[in-house]
Order: structure tokens, then C-alpha cells, then sequence
């Protein structure tokens, strides 16, 4: 996966951009992503389906994968049967 790569899930409405990325395989909902939304939708595996939210970025433990949620949806992103997690915002410099 190439930086500036979208996505589409294949289970449901979820679209996400590569920010970061390596040769792995994205699956959303338990089904692998692609380039285009199959004509009909996967079922959705109800261990990934706690959803992603727009604008949220999501990133593996090792931090080699991250990802930007352009459309949310009801799946959850994983890789290999390893649930993505929502990035931390970064906290801000204080002021004084």
C-alpha cells in the first residue's frame, strides 16, 4: 500500500486513505478492502463491526500502518484478524 491509496470495504460503506503503509492485506468488517466496492456487499463479521468514524485516523501497534476514514461505515479496519486502533491526538504545547 502506497501513501495517497483509497480504499473501499467490501462489507460495508467504510473508505479509508493510506497515510502510512506497508505489503499487508486491509480488511474491513473481516473482509479484505479493494480498489473498487464489489456490486454487492459481504457480510459483515459481527466480531469487526464496531464501525469507523470519519476524519478518525487508525493505526496498528507497530505503528507501520495508518490510515485516514474518509466515509464512515459500519465495519471495523484490521489486519490478519488484528483490530486497527484510533490514533491519539497529539497533545498541544502549552502556552506559557
Amino acid at each position: 500500500m502506497k501513501p495517497g491509496k483509497k480504499l473501499k470495504s467490501a462489507a460495508c460503506d467504510t473508505e479509508v486513505m493510506v497515510v502510512r503503509g506497508s505489503d499487508v492485506v486491509l480488511e474491513c468488517g473481516g473482509v479484505p478492502m479493494g480498489d473498487e466496492r464489489p456490486p454487492e456487499k459481504a457480510a459483515l463479521n459481527p466480531a469487526f463491526a464496531e464501525g469507523t468514524k470519519i476524519g478518525k485516523r487508525y493505526t496498528d501497534a507497530a505503528g507501520s500502518v495508518e490510515l485516514l476514514c474518509t466515509k464512515a461505515g459500519q465495519g471495523s479496519l484490521s489486519i490478519g484478524g488484528v483490530a486497527l486502533q484510533p490514533k491519539d491526538a497529539k497533545p498541544l504545547p502549552s502556552s506559557d
